[in-house]
């Protein structure tokens, strides 16, 4: 494509980079015991005498590697932007922690409580970290899709990451808890009636303090094992599990009191970590309730008239509402908006508006990531003169005060990654960075001070390459406004489709953000999108081009890459 245009007479950029940073890299380094830096220096080398022998026709003179430190410099600065804008901030997140390597894993990273690498024990810990609040821009995200030459599979791939639901907030009282209530969300307010208990997830706020005395060690008991399991783990188990709580809610019209439960398939990071279980129409609330004798309750009826509905399996067609006092008679939607405005009248809840879509958790517990450019006060006990001290020292007692988060002054970035002969991950959550003492505590006007020691997703750096692509010896900003105006937005974009609902998500967020800043004049960063091929080998395994130099001749390895 590139060529064809050059040939036509048009100014092409065709830029070449490197997304460097990451776990892949670091763990390569661990292994063989080498440096990453070197690791990554070497790799970049070996990847492009290869590309060069290919003959693409990069332009090498916008080359870039998110490793480089006046790269970092830039992506760092657009953090302290989203800093600044409010997008940017510390939470106590419920992650998966692998103390024997050293980190943070991913849900698909953890199998039935062991690390996919190695069968580490993982536990589920809440740690403070860094979390992008990606979910301001849902709305956006969504309508920045219109108009987009994208893949159809990849739009709907990102609508569904996203996953706006219009629905119902709906507000249960709990029983003998003064002012206590198990906040749910639903898009079925028309079965409402038809609640027969309250599923909590074991991580739920509300779960010690409904649990009565006799119910104590039995839920504690069930809370220990589920903490052990990934959340990918727990919903995508066929075997339902729960236990009684002893406690009740208080349904907000019938006033009816319906057992509380607690079930590992409802998940506390996934909407407000509670369901109303209505077995009659849910498949799973009806598992769950066949399983532990549970009441079922119809409250919907078929629209066909004399047809008769099996009480074998939930009935989750829309229909006409029964059992549901001056509701009955009404449509699945007549019903939705009848009992809606209802719980609105008497303030027990009302129409919502929520997405699948989480907030981004942004820390990394490793070495090989760009440092986070924030710092906090360090304060010492009460008399104690911070001059005559230093929390370097082993024993010397002091707090560091991460509710008091300071941005690093623009002037003073790139802030680079220490020196460390050991980078390996060690078992403490504040990551490898934290033994790098002469890194982390500094002195500034006469106070101490400690830097934050998470480091960023891998994902960073590839968030905004292409403005870098652009102006990639600038040392004034990010990029110019000018070739902002000349070359944005990006007219064709080739990249792999399991890029759809992690990089090109992230990357479409930083991109609106710097939008929304007077940055770019450009709402959306990828104009067209084209999926490319794999080369599979006679094992039908994915082949590399790059493994092909060497294998066949340098002008049969071009044409089979172009072809």
């Amino acid at each position: 494509m590139s060529r064809y245009w050059r040939m036509t007479n048009h100014d092409v950029l065709h830029p070449i980079g490197w997304d460097s940073f990451g776990l892949p890299a670091e763990q390569f380094a661990i292994n063989t015991g080498t440096h990453p830096e070197v690791t990554t220096a070497k790799n970049i080398a070996n990847f492009k005498r290869q590309l060069q022998m290919l003959g693409f026709s990069y332009d090498w003179n916008k080359e870039i590697a998110t490793t480089d430190v006046n790269y970092v410099k830039w992506t760092q600065w657009i953090f302290l932007q989203l800093y600044k804008k409010g997008l940017a901030s510390q939470s106590e997140v419920s992650v998966n922690w692998c103390p024997a390597l050293g980190t943070v894993l991913a849900n698909e990273e953890v199998i039935n409580g062991l690390s996919e690498r190695g069968d580490h024990p993982v536990v589920r810990l809440p740690l403070r970290q860094w979390v992008l609040k990606i979910t301001e821009y849902a709305d956006r995200l969504e309508q920045g899709l219109q108009g987009l030459d994208w893949p159809s599979g990849t739009m709907t791939a990102q609508e569904q990451w996203i996953g706006k639901s219009e629905g119902t907030e709906i507000e249960f009282k709990v029983d003998g808890l003064e002012g206590e209530k198990v906040t749910v969300f639903t898009t079925r307010a028309d079965t409402l009636f038809g609640v027969t208990y309250v599923t909590l997830a074991p991580e739920h706020p509300l779960v010690s303090a409904i649990t009565t005395p006799e119910q104590k060690e039995t839920v504690n008991a069930y809370v220990a094992t589920t903490s052990s399991r990934s959340d990918l783990d727990r919903t995508s188990s066929k075997e339902k599990t729960g236990v009684f709580t002893g406690g009740y809610a208080i349904h907000p019209l019938t006033k009816e009191k319906v057992p509380v439960w607690i079930g590992d398939y409802v998940l506390g990071s996934y909407g407000t970590g509670a369901v109303m279980a209505v077995p009659a129409h849910d498949e799973r609330d009806f598992e769950f309730a066949e399983k532990f004798g549970l009441d079922i309750k119809w409250v919907v009826d078929s629209k066909e008239e004399g047809e008769e509905l099996s009480k074998e399996e939930a009935f989750t067609e829309h229909g006409v509402s029964v059992n549901s006092g001056e509701f009955d008679g009404l449509t699945t939607a007549e019903a939705k908006k009848a009992i809606t405005a209802k719980l609105a009248e008497i303030s027990a809840g009302g129409p919502k508006i929520t997405y699948k879509l989480r907030d981004w958790v942004f820390s990394r517990q490793r070495y090989w990531g760009e440092p986070i450019p924030i710092y906090f006060p360090v304060d010492f006990p009460e008399g104690v003169d911070p001059t005559a001290v230093d929390p370097k020292d082993d024993g010397c007692d002091h707090t560091i005060r991460f509710d008091q988060p300071i941005p690093v002054d623009e002037a003073d970035l790139p802030l680079k990654l220490p020196e460390m002969e050991d980078f390996s991950p060690g078992d403490d959550p504040a990551g490898c960075l934290a033994r790098a003492k002469d890194w982390r505590y500094f002195q500034k006007d006469g106070k101490w001070f400690a830097r934050e020691t998470n480091t960023m997703p891998q994902w960073a750096g590839s968030c905004w390459y292409y403005f870098r692509f652009l102006d990639p010896k600038n040392d004034a900003a990010a990029f110019s406004p000018e070739l902002d105006e000349d070359w944005m937005p990006v007219d064709l974009y080739v990249g792999g489709a399991e890029h759809a609902v992690l990089h090109l998500l992230y990357a479409r967020f930083w991109h609106q953000v710097l939008f929304d800043l007077g940055y770019t004049k450009h709402p959306e960063p990828f104009q067209k999108l084209v999926h490319q091929g794999m080369i599979l080998g006679s094992d039908g395994e994915k082949v590399s081009p790059f493994g092909l130099v060497g294998m066949i001749s340098i002008v049969a390895c071009r044409r089979l890459c172009l072809h």
